[in-house]
């Protein structure tokens, strides 16, 4: 498959989300052995994770969240449709979504 279609970009970030996600997650259980541990040791985590560019990051991560989505759906389609032209702008939308996901939690944030 050339790399210059759509579907290869979305195999790519699809896999590219799965592997940033996986490395989110330590620190994500990090965050809730805080929450175990104390109140106070929790509370100054989440005065420092207040700052913008721990906003940035978790929209960011948002964004992971929603293109690891809107590609296992399109695996998924993939798998049980039979294959259309107009997948190819299901594409297009999922990472529309995905950016617009991104973006909405981070507009939230402030």
């Amino acid at each position: 498959m050339r790399r210059d279609h759509p579907t290869w970009w979305a195999f790519a970030v699809h896999r590219l989300s799965g592997v940033g996600l996986a490395l989110f997650l330590p620190v994500h259980f990090y965050v809730l052995a805080l929450a175990i541990e104390g109140e106070a040791r929790l509370e100054s985590f989440l005065v420092w994770s207040s700052q913008p560019w721990v906003k940035v990051a978790e929209a960011g991560l948002i964004f992971l969240l929603a293109a690891h989505l809107t590609g296992g759906v399109r695996l998924l389609a993939l798998e049980f449709l039979p294959w259309r032209d107009w997948q190819k702008t299901l594409v297009a939308v999922s990472g529309g979504l995905s950016f617009g996901a991104g973006l909405l939690f981070l507009v939230n944030a402030y």
